[in-house]
């Protein structure tokens, strides 16, 4: 089967270390929806729970959390249940928890593996098994190209798609020379691949780093003694923040400037500081974003969780609320049921970054805006949005994925 691309102008409108970690979330109490007598819907969420990218993890759960609670404790009629699994990072680890959560738990959808490499080493298990799969932050240039299905569905983007806003904003600028750094991984790789796909400029170093690494003194030295026009890095969660203190600290970031994707966010503000100002970076979603959909996710994670989401609490919420608009549109009935992923392909709901669709191979098409660490009238650090850089952005893989009939 083989979908027609949406156009946008179509569209219908820090946790504790806690190693390896099962919970079983529910939300009860609120004012019920039609309920279709159906039993809990099952959510089995394998991420990091543990270690420097926990934060992630937490914030996965945090985000779907509060649409369940705007949808009044249920999903499409259903209550759910989500069963958090840890996979520290590794991937036998992840394949493990998630083959747990299909022989075991029978969920009856998956929400990430959040990392690429983790996803990608659990994909095929989880697509045998016929289980639709929501990731709200893994996009892997193979699961949007050759490897597409059915099953999937990816609500915040193919890994290159940010890195390639800021290359092609960075060659608008006439920037000649950048410093390229990034985690040795799935989605390092591919970030980078993403940002070289638009600048033409010189590349004068390619850097990628351990994922258990946290000090970047080394790195930074380098950067010094290259002298790029500019420095570009990918580094997620924790490893953002160290990465970006280190080299605000070490004076360089007022000899050349930072840029990045998916690295600097506003929860991590408070913890990178002051150094952070004047860095640029780009991203489809952001906390100032001016529609009601965002406008509500906003102010009530604030109130609930008392600090400011990231895009990860963001698409995890536009997870849950794809689920729930599929959900009423199928009485609930998910098992076996084309009509099912039909509904969730519809993306019939109202999204974060305001009007939502999917390409072909069910990313989404959306727009990318430039960001920039600033400070508010009280002082404090935020992510202001400057400009859109992309508008109506499809990833690069959409042409090679043929998507089989499920």
């Amino acid at each position: 089967m083989k979908m027609n691309s949406v156009s946008r102008a179509s569209r219908k409108h820090f946790l504790p270390s806690i190693g390896t970690f099962v919970a079983a979330l529910s939300i009860a109490g609120f004012a019920a929806a039609p309920v279709y007598g159906q039993e809990e819907i099952v959510v089995g969420v394998v991420g990091p729970f543990s270690g420097p990218s926990a934060i992630a993890g937490q914030q996965v759960l945090d985000g779907f959390n509060l649409a369940v609670e705007h949808n009044g404790g249920l999903l499409g009629g259903r209550k759910p249940r989500l069963i958090a699994e840890d996979d520290q990072l590794k991937p036998d680890v992840g394949l493990q928890a998630t083959n747990k959560l299909i022989e075991r738990d029978k969920v009856d959808i998956f929400l990430g593996p959040l990392y690429s490499h983790i996803l990608l080493a659990s994909f095929r298990a989880i697509m045998e098994s016929k289980t639709p799969l929501i990731s709200p932050v893994a996009g892997p240039a193979l699961i949007a190209g050759k490897q597409c299905s059915p099953y999937f569905f990816n609500t915040s983007w193919q890994n290159d798609e940010p890195h390639e806003a800021m290359g092609r904003y960075l060659q608008d600028q006439g920037v000649k020379s950048v410093y390229l750094l990034a985690p040795n991984y799935q989605a390092g790789k591919e970030t980078l691949n993403g940002f070289k796909r638009t600048f033409k400029g010189e590349v004068t170093a390619e850097v990628y780093t351990g994922l258990s690494q946290l000090d970047f003194a080394a790195e930074i030295a380098q950067i010094r003694d290259a002298k790029p026009d500019a420095v570009y890095v990918y580094y997620p969660a924790t490893y953002g923040i160290n990465f970006v203190k280190q080299y605000g600290q070490s004076g360089l970031g007022a000899e050349i400037p930072l840029y990045s994707a998916s690295t600097v966010d506003e929860m991590a503000l408070p913890a990178i500081g002051d150094v952070a100002l004047g860095t640029y970076q780009t991203a489809s979603w952001s906390f100032d974003l001016d529609n009601p959909s965002n406008v509500r996710f906003r102010e009530d994670f604030l109130k609930k969780y008392d600090y400011r989401p990231t895009f990860v609490a963001a698409y995890a919420y536009d997870a849950a609320q794809l689920l729930h608009s599929a959900l009423e549109k199928v009485k609930g009935q998910t098992r076996n049921n084309p009509e099912f992923l039909a509904a969730l392909r519809e993306a019939d709901f109202s999204s974060v970054r305001g009007d939502f669709a999917f390409a072909d191979d069910q990313f989404p098409i959306q727009d990318f805006y430039l960001l920039e660490v600033q400070k508010n009238e009280a002082g404090t650090l935020i992510q202001k949005t400057l400009s859109t850089v992309v508008q109506d952005s499809v990833n690069a893989y959409v042409g090679e994925c043929t998507m089989a009939n499920p």
